[in-house]
Parts: C-alpha cells; structure tokens; sequence
C-alpha cells in the first residue's frame, strides 16, 4: 500500500471526530439538558480511560514472563514508559491548562472551551495509537483488515468527537467553526501521523507511550469534568448520564471487536 493511501485511510477513520462537533454550536438547552450532555460525554470518557489503560498495560505485563526467565529489560523498559507517558499526559495538562487556557475565577474549574481543548488533546495521544494500528496491518499486508479497523474506529471516533463538544454547550457563545475545526485537527488528525509511523515501523514501545499519554490526559480531563457534572445533575441524573455515555461507547467498542474477529 502507498503511503498515500494510508494516509488517506488514516484520515478517514481520524477525521470522522469532526461529525460529533457541530453538538457544540447547540443554544438555548436547558441546564439539565446541558448536564445529561455533559455526564453522558464523561460516562464516554470512563470508557475510554478504561480501555486504553487494559490496552497499555497489557505489553507491560506480557513483559514479566521475561522477568521470570531472568531478563527484565523489557518489563523496565515498558513500565518505565508507560509511568513516563501517564504522569507527561496528565501533568502537561495540569499546568498547561492553568497558565495558557485560563479557568473560571469563580469554580476554579477549566472554561469549557479549555476543557474541550484537553480533551481533544487526550484524544489525539489515543488515535495516535489507533493510527499505528491501522499502518501495521497496512504494512503486514493486510489490507482488508485494514479497512474493518477504519470503520470501527471511525463509528468509534463519532462518540469522541460529542465527547469533545459536549463541554462547548455550556459556553455563553457558539464556538466558531474554526475553532471547532482545530478541535477536530487535534483529536483526529494523529490518527494520520499514527498510520504513518506504523506503516514504516512496529513498535509495542511506542503503542505503550501514546496510549499511557492519552490515559494521562483523559484522567486530568474526566477529573474537570466530574467537578462539572456535578454541578449541573443531581445524583440520578449524573449516574443515568454516566451509564448511557459509558454503553454507548461500549456498543461501538464491541461493534469493533465483532468486526476484527
């Protein structure tokens, strides 16, 4: 396969996130509205945390058998990694959301657009991973399988891109389509870079980083959000939220599963 088309299959499957923005440019909700939006967004965000945390994890303890043989290298070497990646994912966020993108004076939570910018940057570290999929089996010949995992991670990247402009709903103002547009950029564009590196090299040790930075950065993210969340629902509607959010990214995940067996 070309790298041309690559990227182009790559681009498919990581620009998909942009058909979950325009929810950002919706007015006039009203606060429970608005709070079922942001819980159902988080409950897809828990998902997410969860299944990239197995995914990273697993290479690491694969990893141990070799401890038993008597050669640990690999086992330090990956969870050096992947401990180096989640505390870069969530502490780049932590004070790069502070000092650049501002917070509410009066919550001291992240604005919603900030909010909605970190969790695009978390998704971008996860599709990354998702690129590297794609380009290895590319790269293996697999060229069928290849296009199953761009459309199950495209179906998969609609439910993150609600997930990015669910916060936007709370903004006083309608974010600008530009600014929705590098929201996109960010969350779905790595999916490209991703499917380039794995076309041209097959790394665990990379797969390992991107996923523990993503993890990182969604574990800063779903903590902002819970802070939201809890604001705008009461008890029940945070956890009916959190549930439907947490299914319906669980039904996709699974959809991709069926299509890649």
């Amino acid at each position: 396969m070309s790298a041309l088309t690559a990227a182009a299959i790559g681009g498919v499957a990581g620009f998909s996130i942009f058909l979950g923005l325009p929810v950002a440019r919706l007015r006039g909700l009203s606060t429970s509205v608005q709070g079922f939006l942001n819980a159902l967004a988080l409950g897809i965000l828990v998902f997410l945390l969860w299944d990239i945390l197995s995914h990273a994890t697993a290479p690491v303890q694969a990893a141990l058998a070799g401890v038993r043989a008597g050669h640990p290298g690999q086992f330090i070497a990956l969870a050096v990694v992947f401990v180096a990646g989640l505390a870069a994912g969530l502490l780049v966020l932590t004070y790069g959301n502070q000092r650049l993108v501002g917070r509410v004076k009066a919550t001291g939570q992240a604005s919603p657009r900030g909010l909605s910018m970190a969790i695009a940057t978390g998704l971008g570290f996860h599709n990354l991973s998702e690129g590297l999929a794609i380009g290895q089996s590319a790269a293996d010949g697999a060229i069928a399988f290849a296009g199953v995992l761009v459309i199950g991670f495209a179906l998969h990247n609609i439910t993150e891109g609600f997930g990015i402009a669910a916060p936007m709903t709370m903004a006083g103002t309608r974010p600008s389509w530009a600014f929705l547009g590098l929201a996109g950029l960010i969350g779905g564009g790595p999916t490209v870079v991703g499917t380039m590196i794995g076309l041209f090299a097959t790394s665990v040790t990379l797969s390992v980083l991107f996923l523990a930075l993503a993890a990182g950065a969604l574990i800063y993210v779903i903590n902002e959000m819970f802070g939201v969340a809890k604001r705008l629902n009461s008890p029940p509607s945070l956890g009916w939220g959190l549930l439907t959010g947490f299914l319906v990214a669980y039904a996709t995940d699974l959809l991709l599963t069926y299509l890649t067996y």
